[in-house]
C-alpha cells in the first residue's frame, strides 16, 4: 500500500512543489510547480519575496491536488535563519530580511560586547556567520512591535494553519538554541535583551501541525494535514544521503555548499570553533556536524553577470587543460549580490594569484576553488570529529555537475557518490511518509529506500 504527499521546497534561488509516493520498497517523486526566488530591493535593504513564495506555493499544491486528489499532507522547507515577525494582530510585520542583506554586521558587534564569542559557542555550538538569526536579531529595528518570531518555513506553515511553532532543526541555526538541551537558551535570550516570548513553543520533525485553514483548503481545492519535516533544507536533504554505512560524510551543494558528516553528539572543541564547524539539529536528533561553503552561488552571480549559458560553460571547463587560480571560496567578499568575477579578479590580484581572463577559465577557476574547499571540510570534518570518512556523498543540483563530482573526489582522496538531485524534497517527503504510516524505521531505514530508487553516480579519485 502506498500514499502521497507533497513537499514545498523553498531553496534561496528558487522553489519547487513536488508529489511523493511512499510505500513498501516505493519511492517516486515528481514536480508539479518550479517558481524563481528573487529577492526585493526595499528602502530599507534586501528582503525575501515571501508573498509571491507563498503565492506560488499554494498554485503548487492547487496543482498538486488536481493532478493527486488523495494526496493528505505537505511540508514545508526553506533556507535557513531568515524570520518575520508578527505582531499582536498575528500579521506580519514586514518582508522578511534577506541574508545577503548587509545590517546584520552592527548586530554581530552588539552581541559579541554581550557574550564573549566563545562562550556563545559552548552556548549554541554554532559556526559564526555574519547573518546567524541572533546578529540579524540584534540590528533589528522593529522588535518593540512584534509579538512573534517565525522562521521561514514555520511562517508559511503559520499561514497554512493558523499555528505558530519552531521546528527544532531549522531553530537550531538562529544561535538561540541551547546545543546541550535542544530547548530555547532562556538565559542567552536574556542576555543579549531579546524577549522570551518571541521564540513559540518548539516541534519535532514528524508533528502534525493541524489541517489548512478554510480558507486555504478552498484556495487549494482540498484538504489536506501540515507535518513538520525537517525544515532546514539542509536536514531534510541529509535525511536523502543513500548511504549504506556510517562512514560518509556529505556535501549538499545548491547556493550553498554545506559539508560535514552526521554525528550523535555534538563537537564544542576550541579547535572546532576556530575552524568555524557548526552543530546544528538534525532529524531523529543527529547532529549535523559541518562547514558552510559558499557553493553554487559563486557560479549562478557570474553567469547573471555575462548573460551565457551554464551547461555549455561548464562542459567548456571540464576540457579546460591550462592550470587556474584557486581562490577561497569562503571568502565574506563574495556573500553579497553583485558582479562576482569582478571580485574573483581582485581576490586574486589582492593574494598574487592570475586572475582569470575568460568565463570559461573563471568557471574552471570557480569548481576548482569549490572541490578544494569541499575536500577540506570533510578532510575537517573528519579530524575534529573523530569519524572515519571513506565515501563523500554530495546531493542536491551540484550532483549535477561532473566536474565538481570528479575535482571533489580528486581532492579528497575517497569516491564521490552524487545524487539524488532532489535531495531536499525526498526528506521531506520521507518524513512526512514515516509519521503518516507509509514508511518505518531509522534514518538508515530511509536511506536504504533512496539508494535502492535512485541509484548515485560514483566518481573515483584519479
Amino acid at each position: 500500500m502506498s500514499g502521497f504527499v507533497a513537499a514545498v521546497d523553498l531553496g534561496a534561488t528558487s522553489g519547487r512543489v513536488m508529489i511523493g509516493q511512499v510505500g513498501h520498497n516505493e519511492l517516486i517523486l515528481r514536480p508539479v510547480a518550479r517558481f524563481p526566488n528573487d529577492p526585493l530591493t526595499l528602502a530599507d535593504g534586501l528582503h525575501w519575496d515571501i508573498d509571491s513564495l507563498y503565492k506560488h506555493s499554494l498554485d503548487g499544491l492547487a496543482a498538486a491536488l488536481r493532478e493527486e486528489s488523495s494526496i493528505v499532507s505537505v511540508g514545508i522547507d526553506s533556507w535557513a535563519v531568515d524570520y518575520a515577525l508578527i505582531g499582536v494582530d498575528g500579521r506580519m510585520l514586514a518582508a522578511p530580511f534577506h541574508y545577503r542583506d548587509n545590517r546584520a554586521a552592527a548586530g554581530v558587534e552588539a552581541v559579541h560586547a554581550l557574550v564573549d564569542p566563545v562562550d556563545l559557542y559552548g552556548s549554541n555550538g554554532l559556526q559564526f556567520l555574519l547573518f546567524n538569526t541572533l546578529y540579524q536579531l540584534a540590528a533589528e529595528p522593529r522588535l518593540a512591535e512584534a509579538n512573534s518570531l517565525l522562521l521561514v518555513p514555520d511562517l508559511i506553515s503559520y499561514w497554512l494553519t493558523g499555528r505558530k511553532v519552531a521546528e527544532r532543526t531549522n531553530a537550531s541555526t538562529t544561535g538561540l538554541l541551547s546545543v546541550a538541551t535542544g530547548e530555547w537558551d532562556a538565559g542567552l535570550i536574556d542576555r543579549i535583551g531579546l524577549q522570551r516570548s518571541l521564540f513559540p513553543e518548539l516541534v519535532d520533525p514528524g508533528t502534525m501541525l493541524g489541517t489548512l485553514t478554510s480558507e486555504v483548503a478552498a484556495r487549494v481545492g482540498g484538504t489536506l494535514s501540515v507535518t513538520a519535516v525537517g525544515s532546514h533544507d539542509t536536514a531534510s536533504a541529509v535525511v536523502a544521503v543513500p548511504a549504506s554505512s556510517d562512514d560518509f560524510a556529505y556535501v549538499s551543494c545548491g547556493t550553498w555548499g554545506l559539508v560535514g558528516v552526521e554525528l550523535d553528539r555534538p563537537v564544542l572543541t576550541e579547535a572546532s570553533r576556530l575552524a568555524n564547524f557548526t552543530n546544528e539539529g538534525g532529524v531523529d536528533g543527529r547532529v549535523r556536524y559541518l562547514r558552510n561553503v559558499m557553493g553554487l552561488w559563486l557560479l549562478s552571480e557570474s553567469v547573471r553577470m555575462w548573460k551565457l549559458d551554464l551547461v555549455k560553460l561548464v562542459h567548456a571547463a571540464s576540457e579546460w587543460t591550462t592550470p587556474v587560480s584557486v581562490f577561497d571560496a569562503n571568502d565574506p567578499s563574495f556573500l553579497a549580490p553583485g558582479d562576482m568575477p569582478a571580485r574573483i579578479a581582485a581576490w586574486c590580484a589582492d593574494h598574487g594569484l592570475a586572475a582569470p581572463k575568460t568565463p570559461v577559465e573563471f568557471v574552471r577557476s570557480i569548481i576548482e576553488s569549490l572541490a578544494v574547499a569541499f575536500a577540506d571540510a570533510v578532510r575537517t570534518s573528519a579530524e575534529l570529529s573523530g569519524k572515519t570518512v571513506a565515501v563523500i556523498h554530495i546531493v542536491g543540483g551540484g550532483s549535477r555537475n561532473a566536474l565538481l563530482c570528479q575535482l571533489t573526489a580528486d581532492r579528497a582522496g575517497v569516491p564521490v557518490l552524487a545524487g539524488p538531485v532532489e535531495a531536499t524534497a525526498i526528506g521531506n517527503v520521507l518524513v512526512q511518509a514515516r509519521t503518516l504510516g507509509l514508511a518505518s524505521g531509522s534514518l538508515e531505514s530511509l536511506r536504504s529506500l533512496v539508494a535502492a530508487t535512485f541509484s548515485p553516480v560514483r566518481y573515483s579519485p584519479r
